[in-house]
């Protein structure tokens, strides 16, 4: 009689105690879960306040002012508008290019600076 009842509590303790470290397993799984959530929501929290930040920006009056000249190439009343064509553009970055093109670079800064 007493060995049915030690092998009934031993089997009880081993139902137990399985269970017990199959909850601990998932509390983990579920702990890593919850980590990962939460380096989602600040990830997501820092995206929003760039596009937060973007959204102020865009509702500017300077921007949109900006904008519109620098895109749509509009001017204010008694403005003019100036346009220079590509070809001078990159004629003259050709020049600044070619005035020290074999000097080192910490000469080049300190010939600027001159």
């Amino acid at each position: 009689m007493k060995k049915v009842i030690y092998a009934i509590i031993i089997i009880f303790s081993i139902y137990i105690s399985n269970n017990l470290i199959q909850s601990i397993y998932n509390l983990l799984q579920k702990q890593d879960l919850v980590t990962m959530a939460s380096a989602e929501l600040v990830k997501e929290k820092n995206e929003y306040e760039k596009l937060k930040d973007q959204l102020e920006k865009v509702k500017r009056v300077d921007f949109i002012e900006e904008e519109a000249r620098n895109k749509l190439f509009m001017v204010q009343p008694g403005e003019q508008l100036v346009l220079v064509p590509q070809e001078v553009l990159q004629a003259s970055q050709k020049v600044e290019d070619q005035e020290n093109p074999d000097l080192p670079y910490w000469q080049q800064w300190l010939n600027l600076f001159k």
